[in-house]
């Protein structure tokens, strides 16, 4: 991923808060030399020092043909992004966009069995908790929990390099700096109000 000196994220503890939680990315991988990608929730898992990256396709999905032992894959996990006007600038300038993004490289290991279940189990309770009444495995009719692990193949990359992007009008003065931030936290739009909380949290402004 191309990133700017300024604008490149190195702080560990951001890069997997964002991990967590913008969970659900993009899974690249190359087959017959043409990449192809799927949409899924990819759960974070830390053992010692190596980071792990845990998730499932479908069966019917022709990209577990590429997703095999040791394989290298790119996981992308999108952030908030937003148009930032040049009218908010005390000098005008060029429009731009932030937005943050995570770029995750690493090498399959498949799983199964018990595993496999194991895995899901961990899954399906990462995303119900904080439910008003939060499923857990043990409540799904076991018949159907065991055809479903059947329908999918299951795995976890092994994180091998980390690239994290934070384009947020760092190279701004103070004023157009609490200016887009401004503009951004009165968009109606969620992501925008998202990029302006981002803003906040690395530079005093009010």
């Amino acid at each position: 991923m191309y990133i700017p000196r300024r604008y490149e994220e190195k702080d560990r503890a951001s890069i997997l808060d964002h991990l967590r939680t913008h969970s659900f990315a993009i899974l690249v991988s190359v087959m017959e030399g043409r990449p192809i990608g799927t949409h899924i929730p990819l759960l974070t898992v830390e053992e010692g020092d190596t980071l792990f990256l845990v998730g499932h396709i479908s069966r019917g999905n022709e990209q577990k043909h590429a997703l095999v032992e040791g394989a290298t894959v790119l996981a992308i996990f999108p952030g908030p992004h937003a148009y930032v006007s040049p009218r908010w600038y005390t000098k005008m300038m060029v429009p731009t966009w932030n937005y943050l993004s995570v770029h995750a490289y690493g090498t399959v290991e498949l799983m199964e069995g018990e595993a496999l279940a194991a895995a899901v189990t961990a899954m399906v309770d990462h995303y119900e908790h904080g439910m008003p009444r939060p499923v857990h495995v043990s409540e799904i009719p076991e018949k159907s929990f065991q055809d479903d692990l059947r329908g999918i193949v299951g795995f976890r990359i092994r994180v091998t390099e980390l690239q994290a992007v934070a384009k947020l009008s760092q190279n701004r003065d103070d004023e157009s700096y609490h200016n887009v931030a401004r503009e951004l936290d009165q968009s109606g739009d969620a992501s925008a109000r998202d990029v302006a909380a981002e803003m906040r949290k690395r530079r005093d402004i009010s």
